[in-house]
């Protein structure tokens, strides 16, 4: 019933406290559909994962433009969000708070995503145990690698790529034959 790419999220984001990896994750699925069709309630459960990692990492400034963003999406998506099993007036509250929590200074802490339907709520429970996991975990505030993925994840991959994409475009450039 719910997509496979949404579970995962939910474990990475109650479990793993991975918000890199959740946002990594949900991009990929939003992006699979044709532009046309892709849903901005995606986007808001994203920048929700986006807004916790940068808060945990203490970038206020990040924190509160993605969270903002995302309070706004959770506002206008109501009933996609209810649709996905979440409780979206819990959701917009406790964006509420912890927009609030970010203009007092607070530090981060971990939040819990509020899942309604039962439904839900059994297919993340299986995603947990399907995985060996727990079904909630606080963020583990003493790795590095979970702090800063986005600086310390391998790349060599991206790299190569837009290497490749780079010299196909001088190629392209240099080639007296191509149409530019």
């Amino acid at each position: 019933m719910y997509p496979e790419p949404y579970l995962d999220y939910l474990v990475q984001f109650h479990v793993e406290r991975d918000y890199f990896e959740c946002h990594e994750i949900l991009e990929e699925y939003w992006k699979s559909a044709p532009p046309a069709e892709r849903q901005s309630v995606w986007v808001g459960l994203i920048q929700i994962a986006v807004g916790l990692y940068h808060h945990r990492r203490g970038n206020v400034n990040g924190a509160r433009k993605m969270l903002t963003s995302a309070h706004a999406l959770v506002k206008q998506h109501h009933a996609e969000l209810e649709r996905l099993g979440l409780d979206s007036t819990a959701l917009e509250r406790l964006l509420a708070v912890r927009l609030e929590e970010i203009e007092q200074g607070l530090p981060y802490r971990s939040i819990t995503l509020p899942m309604r339907a039962a439904e839900l709520i059994a297919a993340y429970k299986a995603a947990c145990a399907k995985q060996n996991q727990p079904e909630y975990r606080d963020s583990d505030m003493n790795d590095p690698f979970l702090l800063n993925k986005h600086t310390l994840r391998d790349r060599s991959d991206v790299l190569a790529e837009r290497e490749r994409q780079l010299q196909l475009r001088q190629g392209k450039q240099n080639d007296p034959d191509s149409a530019t």
